[in-house]
């Protein structure tokens, strides 16, 4: 079982940034590839970044790429995404997630564990 827990999120504005946080606990936080997805009312989740289980390999998607960060810290059994130059559009509830394998993946099907959202809104 793993437990994931998000903070970081809150009000920003346009250009601004923010690093989202998501701490770990349960089975071994460092075997398995994990990812930051997104989600706005009435629309499905989306996939946002992955990152494969050593912190060394990579995914964003094409609307976040350049602005976007994700990274891994497995002694401290923390995900991280740093966010850029907010946009209005990047307004929406964060949630990190864990495989119980590897590599990553981009659906969220493919993904086992999630955390409960930290909402990012992004003022015009």
């Amino acid at each position: 079982q793993v437990q994931l827990v998000e903070s970081g999120g809150g009000l920003v504005q346009a250009g601004g940034s923010l690093r989202l946080s998501c701490a770990a606990s349960g089975r071994t936080f460092s075997s398995y590839a994990m990812g930051w997805f997104r989600q706005t009312p009435g629309k499905e989740r989306e996939f946002v970044a992955a990152i494969n289980w050593s912190g060394d390999n990579t995914y964003y998607a094409d609307s976040i790429k350049g602005r976007f960060t994700i990274s891994k810290d497995n002694g401290k059994n923390s995900l991280y995404l740093q966010m850029n130059s907010l946009k209005p559009e990047d307004t929406a509830v964060y949630y990190c997630a864990s495989r119980t394998s590897n590599p990553w993946k981009l659906a969220t099907t493919r993904y086992d564990y999630w955390g409960q959202g930290t909402q990012v809104t992004v003022s015009s």
